[in-house]
């Protein structure tokens, strides 16, 4: 009926249909006769191109009924209200009957309806003040009730009219129908176990959800949830499913507030127009409070744990960019450079670690030496700490044939390090090349990475450092983890904690962690991943990412090695051409012609800091060689592996032999 006349109320009461939530759930409401695989592709591929202006928020609740007390629902569709004045009820509650007979509850006796104390039909008043017990669900009211004078059996209308109290749900395609009493129970929707009102599946005996789990919006914005502590550009789409074949595609994206994996059946939500994966309790922060003390801290947004006063000399990571780095933040004062005077062109200065002198080249105008530029493709890299020279000044050698450059920082390094924390046994001596081989080559205690540039050593523990690696900071902050400061530490052998910016296990490696938050990250990838990346072929700088980027929902592919990757990981990319890169492909800008690249486990170029060039003689072969990075597929003598060595190459013939397998006797040539 339109309009009813209840008992309960003084005026006339009217049918309200919930038309704005029924329209938006139509298609689904009419689910019941899907397959539970459409289900999800449905609810994902919904308004996946709408305009987000146009949204509106979920009314869900409604109010609440005068006769159960309890909230009037969008899945109830309609209830009936009074326009004069604030009184709803719900429609199955507004048309209970006074009298019941044979209700299942209680067949074979009447059963009257009556309100708190006082039938409606001539019955004495309840003696107990303090209400009534449900022979039902047990619980104590005042609420509607439905009483047997013969059994002194008392319902209460909840109860009584549980079998009307049906949902149908999109993330099932069949109606639930509401359980008796509040239960303790394991919510298919979450997959925890909680109290409150559950609604199960009448065919599939196994699917229940809880009332507050059903009730959550199609759409939110992780921002008004969270109190700004996570956000997202776009509105998050609630999806019931995350099957195993679409995980393994996107790399088993994790829950961006907890950083937890998602189970296969479980709800969640994510954006349609990027890679944004979150748990529903995350992103609706219904966590319970007592659980926060045994989770993990979340990795949202921060405020700042220390004063910029305390720490001056404080290292902000990423570095700029692939020129700065560590010795030049600790051993080179521009302005104090200055104001002592240009040291004049002709002017030499002899070093310890080259054994012919050396002039600081201050201009490029007269000077045949260009700066390193991968747009140009010209390649300068520092024969100290091989990192590209950018800018002025820097020492070159004074003989023209050496080709020996030098950062003007590298030439200020300090001859030797006392207690160096990796190695506080022995001091650490600075080595233009170590003792082991002819070009120097050796592998980093620290970032792993082979080198051949200038090293700390204690030649007694067979122990190189590059000399980066030398002047590890204490402490450092990181633009992924913003606001708290980062603590050096070394991992332990059975360590479980994994590294922010690889994904790989910290063991026995040294990094940096925040104290109060879960965030590890290894020293190279905190300080070998600079911000900001120029490669030949782009027209725009290429950015470091820690996350999937926004507006971008597709596939990504590494321009320079042409593999797919996981976005989870850091890597490089172009807002504006949608280019990406793996962080250890970013070297190649200017290799990547003769290179192949296969996946290092550290997620940086395993020949980043080793400088290839010179040409040398080998006794047994009548052309000069060159020093080279192998490549897969290349003709070689020996008969290890080509790949990530270096070589001996020789240009005129298809000679090709790995660096440790001759002794050779390096003679300078002009090339």
């Amino acid at each position: 009926m339109e309009q009813l006349q209840h008992f309960s109320h003084e005026h006339l009461l009217s049918l309200v249909e919930l038309q704005s939530v029924h329209n938006n759930e139509e298609c689904l409401l009419s689910l019941v006769e899907l397959q539970p695989d459409h289900i999800s592709e449905i609810s994902n591929n919904e308004d996946e191109d709408g305009d987000e202006d146009d949204f509106v928020v979920e009314n869900r609740h409604v109010g609440t009924c005068k006769m159960c007390k309890e909230e009037i629902y969008s899945f109830h569709l309609c209830y009936y209200s009074c326009k004069v004045c604030d009184y709803s009820l719900h429609k199955f509650c507004a048309q209970l009957p006074i009298i019941q007979q044979n209700h299942p509850l209680h067949p074979g006796h009447n059963l009257t309806l009556s309100e708190g104390f006082q039938y409606h039909v001539h019955v004495p008043t309840f003696s107990d003040d303090a209400g009534w017990t449900c022979v039902i669900c047990k619980r104590r009211s005042r609420l509607y009730n439905y009483y047997c004078f013969v059994c002194d059996f008392k319902v209460d209308i909840i109860c009584a009219t549980m079998s009307e109290q049906k949902m149908n749900h999109p993330s099932h395609p069949h109606q639930l129908q509401r359980t008796f009493s509040r239960a303790m129970s394991l919510c298919c929707a979450c997959g925890k176990e909680h109290s409150g009102t559950f609604y199960n599946c009448t065919t599939c005996s196994w699917f229940g959800i809880q009332l507050d789990c059903a009730l959550l919006p199609s759409k939110l914005s992780i921002q008004k949830y969270t109190n700004d502590s996570f956000s997202h550009t776009h509105l998050l789409n609630i999806a019931y499913s995350f099957p195993l074949i679409e995980k393994k595609a996107k790399f088993y994206p994790r829950c961006r507030v907890c950083e937890d994996g998602f189970s296969t059946y479980q709800w969640h939500y994510r954006c349609n127009k990027c890679r944004y994966y979150v748990h529903f309790d995350c992103a609706t922060s219904r966590r319970e409070a007592f659980m926060s003390i045994l989770m993990r801290a979340s990795l949202g947004k921060t405020s700042k744990n220390f004063k910029d006063d305390d720490y001056p000399n404080l290292i902000h990571c990423p570095l700029p960019d692939e020129s700065f780095n560590l010795l030049k933040h600790l051993f080179f004062n521009k302005d104090e450079f200055i104001t002592k005077g240009k040291i004049d062109d002709t002017e030499t200065f002899i070093h310890s670690c080259h054994q012919h002198p050396l002039i600081l080249t201050d201009t490029l105008l007269h000077e045949s030496v260009s700066v390193h530029d991968p747009m140009k493709r010209v390649e300068l890299l520092c024969d100290g700490c091989v990192r590209p020279i950018t800018d002025l000044p820097f020492y070159k050698c004074s003989e023209h044939h050496c080709g020996f450059v030098l950062h003007e920082w590298c030439s200020r390094l300090p001859s030797e390090i006392l207690d160096h924390h990796d190695h506080p046994e022995h001091k650490l001596v600075l080595l233009p090349k170590i003792p082991k081989n002819s070009l120097g080559v050796f592998t980093c205690k620290i970032c792993l990475l082979g080198c051949n540039g200038f090293s700390y050593g204690c030649v007694q523990c067979d122990y190189y450092l590059h000399i980066n690696c030398g002047f590890i900071p204490d402490v450092i902050t990181h633009e992924a983890h913003p606001n708290h400061l980062l603590l050096r530490f070394k991992a332990s052998a059975d360590s479980r904690r994994f590294c922010k910016a690889c994904r790989y296990s910290m063991r026995k490696e040294l990094g940096f962690y925040c104290p109060t938050c879960n965030f590890y990250i290894h020293t190279y990838c905190a300080l070998l991943l600079p911000r900001t990346i120029q490669h030949k072929h782009d027209k725009h700088p290429l950015i470091l990412r820690y996350y999937p980027a926004e507006n971008y929902s597709g596939e990504y592919f590494c321009e320079i090695c042409e593999e797919e990757f996981d976005p989870e990981r850091w890597f490089y990319h172009c807002n504006m051409c949608a280019s990406s890169m793996h962080t250890a492909c970013a070297p190649l800008k200017l290799h990547f012609e003769h290179s192949t690249y296969t996946r290092y486990a550290y997620s940086l170029f395993v020949h980043l800091n080793v400088k290839f060039g010179g040409t040398f003689e080998i006794d047994d072969r009548p052309h000069p060689v060159t020093f080279a990075q192998g490549v897969n597929g290349q003709y070689i003598v020996c008969d290890k592996q080509l790949r990530y060595c270096q070589i001996y190459k020789c240009f005129s013939c298809k000679f090709a032999r790995h660096i440790f397998c001759v002794r050779a006797n390096p003679v300078i040539r002009n090339v």
